[in-house]
């Protein structure tokens, strides 16, 4: 079995902690008040109860004191976006996010779950070899920037010949499984020609910090412009911008969906990769990153080889628009006007688990001539979580839908979103809905003001239009 597909048991901790005893003090916490209802997104599609943060949550309680788990058990934890809506929700600060977490790891291995003790006879619920097998094919490809790049060759050759098209219009959908048609679906277009970052990038002006930069996976092959903005305004706002060679995907899929001990790995080698960088700072423009790069010190906290180092790195993680934010002020770059009507989306990861909404805003009402509108939906998830678009199409799709017509009933002309999965959901969701609304992350709409480029690179329509 290779590293990717081997998860870690928590039976029992390294220095005599009783892991499964926490968990079940941190279930204890809920008093199913029943707050986190109306912020549950799955609650809000399906209106179960096990659908919901305490619904789970009691789920959890029954495996965590020997209920075998099953197949109903596993999907509710799988249905589960990991929004974190629930956390800020809740008046006892039950920590959900660790435990939906962990009990994701017991749906992963059985070895994983409390107090298991495999046999030769043992029954117990594991998923069925076409659920095994999508997640090692998607696991095999998404952490791995080299082998992303890879599998784009046949999505362009698609794009560019139609067949993606033909596709959807054919009677194929439907036919093919569930995950590729989703594949096919939320395939960005081609980036164009973007210009491959050095090593470093030189502050403009006084230098003020430096600061290391992850490119991340999906951001760094899907979205590469996306870096080059950020890089761009860092180094305009007094930052040298350093950017490590060999660095790859931070982890947060993997931790995220269960697959710990693949999580583990990747967040070693994110923090040595840093840590030979020499800065001030980490600076990370994908929301999911940046909420996992955040949890390394908890993540790593049973390994006494690498628990302070985790510690150590976690603490100078930092959101691109919350290192802006944390900057002197006055900001050092002059903005220029940029004449157009947008609305922000909150990205789960950011809003929710690093509690980060008012300086991207901050950041954006202080470009001259940008207004800024405000969704309805109180910051409902867009679906894509993740690879929870990849894995639950139906309900990522139904909710892509709803947080398209919040969007489309602003009348904005440009989507700003922090997070690359939210950018490719939305997206996907206003063009089946018949609105090419252009999307933008925050480090782009900065990088446009602070050079002076006409609004129409960002909108592709003339400043008259905005």
């Amino acid at each position: 079995m290779s590293v990717h597909d081997r998860v870690e048991p928590p039976a029992e901790a390294a220095d005599g902690r009783d892991p499964a005893g926490e968990l079940r003090a941190l279930a204890g916490d809920c008093v199913h008040c029943g707050f986190c209802l109306p912020a549950c997104p799955t609650y809000q599609l399906w209106g179960e109860e096990m659908d919901s943060p305490r619904g789970r949550i009691h789920l959890m309680t029954q495996v965590l004191d020997g209920t075998e788990l099953n197949e109903s058990t596993a999907g509710h934890l799988d249905r589960c976006l990991g929004c974190m809506a629930c956390v800020p929700a809740c008046p006892s600060g039950v920590r959900y996010d660790r435990l939906i977490e962990s009990a994701r790891t017991w749906v992963e291995d059985a070895r994983a779950r409390p107090g298991h003790s495999p046999g030769p006879d043992e029954d117990e619920y594991h998923r069925t070899l076409r659920e095994r097998a999508v997640r090692a094919a998607i696991f095999a490809v998404f952490p791995h920037p080299r082998r992303l790049r890879l599998l784009t060759g046949p999505l362009r050759a698609a794009q560019r010949t139609g067949l993606d098209k033909v596709v959807r219009r054919s009677s194929l959908p439907g036919r093919l499984p569930p995950e590729l048609e989703a594949a096919l679906r939320l395939a960005p277009p081609p980036a164009g020609r973007v210009p491959r970052l050095p090593r470093r990038v030189a502050a403009r002006g006084p230098r003020r910090a430096v600061v290391g930069m992850l490119t991340g996976c999906v951001q760094g092959v899907f979205f590469p412009q996306v870096n080059t903005a950020t890089a761009r305004v860092l180094a305009a706002e007094g930052c040298d911008v350093v950017i490590p060679n060999g660095q790859g995907c931070c982890g947060a899929l993997s931790l995220h969906s269960g697959r710990r001990s693949q999580a583990l790995q990747l967040a070693r080698h994110t923090i040595a990769t840093f840590e030979a960088a020499g800065v001030d700072a980490i600076v990370v423009n994908s929301a999911g990153c940046g909420s996992a790069m955040k949890e390394y010190g908890q993540l790593l906290a049973d390994d006494p080889a690498w628990a302070a180092r985790a510690e150590e790195l976690a603490r100078r993680v930092r959101d691109f628009a919350e290192f802006l934010a944390e900057l002197a002020s006055p900001p050092a770059a002059t903005r220029h006007p940029l004449p157009v009507t947008a609305v922000y989306h909150d990205a789960c990861h950011l809003g929710y688990a690093q509690g980060i909404r008012a300086q991207p805003r901050a950041l954006l009402r202080a470009i001259p001539g940008l207004e800024l509108s405000e969704t309805g939906d109180g910051g409902t998830c867009c679906g894509s979580a993740g690879v929870y678009n990849l894995l639950q199409p139906e309900a990522a799709a139904e909710l892509g839908r709803r947080k398209a017509a919040t969007i489309r009933a602003t009348g904005a002309r440009l989507l700003i979103s922090a997070n690359p999965g939210c950018s490719l959901q939305i997206a996907t969701a206003l063009a089946e809905q018949g609105l090419s609304m252009p999307v933008a992350h925050t480090a782009q709409v900065l990088d446009a003001s602070i050079r002076g480029l006409p609004v129409s690179r960002l909108t592709g329509r003339t400043p008259a239009a905005g």
